[in-house]
C-alpha cells in the first residue's frame, strides 16, 4: 500500500502522478503538431494533383510547362515535410507514422509522376525514379534500420509506384486522344518492366501485396490500347 509505517500517504505519490500528466500532455501537443503538418501536406499535395491531372489533356510537346508548375508546388511540399521529420523524429517512429504514412506515399507519387514526365533534370520521358532518388529530392533518408527517425520506407515507395502505374495506364488512354500514339507505347513497356520486378518481390505487407497483384491487370489495359492502335495502323516503327 501506498503508505508509511504511520499509515500516512507517501508524499512523491502525487509528483508522480504530475510528471506522468506532464508527460502526457507532451505527447498530445506532439500529435497536435503533427496532424496540423500532415493537414498542410495534404492540402499542398492536392494542389499537386491537380497540377499533374493536366497531363492528360496536354501534348507531349508542352507537358514540361505542367511539370515546371508542378515541380514549384512540391518544393513547398518539401519544405513541409523537412519540418515533419523534425518533429516526427523527436517519437518513436513506428507508434506514429500511420499518421502521415499516406500522406508521404501521395507526395512520392507525385514525384514518382514528375521524374516519369520528365522533371527533377531527366529530361527524358520514362525514366523512373529510385527510392534513393526519392529521398533525396524529398531530404529524408530512406529504408533506416540503425535508428528510429523519419524516413521513407520501401512499403511507401512500393505503393507510390503502383499508383504511378494506375495514373499511366490512365495516361496512355487519354495520349490516344489527343493524338499521341508513341507515348502508349512507352506505358506499356515501362509498366510491364516494373510488373516484371514486383515479380521478383517477395512482399510481406498484406497492403501491398493485394495491390501489386492490380497491376497485371493495367499491364493488359495499356496492353489493349496498344493492339488496338496497331490493327488501325496508327504505331510508330521505332
Amino acid at each position: 500500500m501506498a503508505t508509511n509505517g504511520n499509515g500516512m500517504i507517501q508524499s512523491g505519490i502525487f509528483e508522480s502522478l504530475q510528471r506522468k500528466i506532464d508527460d502526457d500532455s507532451a505527447v498530445k501537443d506532439t500529435l497536435q503538431a503533427l496532424r496540423d503538418i500532415v493537414q498542410e501536406l495534404e492540402k499542398q499535395e492536392r494542389t499537386t494533383q491537380s497540377i499533374l491531372s493536366r497531363a492528360h489533356s496536354t501534348a507531349s510537346a508542352d507537358v514540361q510547362a505542367v511539370v515546371s508548375s508542378a515541380q514549384s508546388n512540391l518544393d513547398q511540399e518539401i519544405q513541409t515535410i523537412h519540418k515533419l521529420s523534425e518533429t516526427a523524429s523527436k517519437q518513436p517512429y513506428y507508434k506514429f507514422n500511420y499518421s502521415w504514412s499516406r500522406q508521404i506515399q501521395d507526395a512520392c507519387s507525385s514525384i514518382l509522376f514528375c521524374g516519369w514526365l520528365g522533371g527533377f533534370g531527366k529530361g527524358e520521358t520514362g525514366q523512373l525514379l529510385t527510392i534513393e532518388d526519392v529521398g533525396t529530392i524529398m531530404g529524408v533518408p530512406v529504408n533506416l534500420k540503425d535508428r528510429d527517425a523519419f524516413h521513407l520506407s520501401i512499403e511507401e515507395y512500393l505503393l507510390a509506384l503502383i499508383s504511378l502505374l494506375e495514373e499511366l495506364a490512365r495516361l496512355a488512354r487519354n495520349s490516344v486522344t489527343l493524338g499521341d500514339y508513341r507515348r502508349p507505347q512507352l506505358i506499356a513497356q515501362f509498366i510491364k518492366d516494373v510488373h516484371a520486378g514486383f515479380q521478383i518481390l517477395n512482399l510481406k505487407n498484406d497492403t501491398l501485396r493485394k495491390r501489386s497483384d492490380g497491376i497485371k491487370y493495367k499491364v493488359k489495359e495499356v496492353e489493349d490500347v496498344v493492339y488496338d492502335l496497331s490493327l488501325r495502323g496508327l504505331l510508330t516503327k521505332e
